[in-house]
């Protein structure tokens, strides 16, 4: 198998298992697990880290998930348009909860070190979310 095959396929695997909550399968896609949110400036860095941004989306979001539109390939990253979706049904940075669903399209740079992830880089509008929950502008 090809190195780009074989990157896609830690890709889909790690989205995959990102929308069945199985977090341990999701951290193995990762040489170094990391995650950069443009929009909002977070970086989440190490194990812990990662691991505490899973559990605190995933309170606020218990239904997360992600649907691939569209793979895209590069030199040492693998491209991914994509929807987000969500049910606002935890408290989010002391918003409670709405009970609203939002869907975001967004796109992950998953930049690679050989076979593994060494950071998901996430580009999306933040505004478009806090909208849909009806609690931004």
């Amino acid at each position: 198998m090809s190195l780009r095959a074989q990157r896609e396929v830690v890709v889909r695997e790690h989205m995959e298992s990102e929308n069945r909550h199985e977090f341990d399968v999701t951290l193995r896609t990762f040489a170094h697990p990391r995650y950069e949110l443009i929009a909002t400036g977070e970086v989440y860095d190490g194990e812990e880290a990662v691991r505490g941004y899973y559990a605190a989306t995933r309170a606020a979001f218990p239904d997360q998930r992600n649907v691939v539109h569209v793979i895209h390939h590069a030199d040492d990253a693998v491209i991914v348009e994509f929807d987000l979706l969500g049910t606002h049904r935890g408290p989010l940075r002391g918003i409670p909860p709405t009970g609203r669903a939002f869907t975001c399209r967004m796109v992950a740079l998953f930049l690679f070190d050989d076979e593994l992830i060494v950071c998901e880089r996430v580009y999306f509008d933040a505004a478009t979310i806090l909208r849909q929950l009806g609690i931004g502008p």
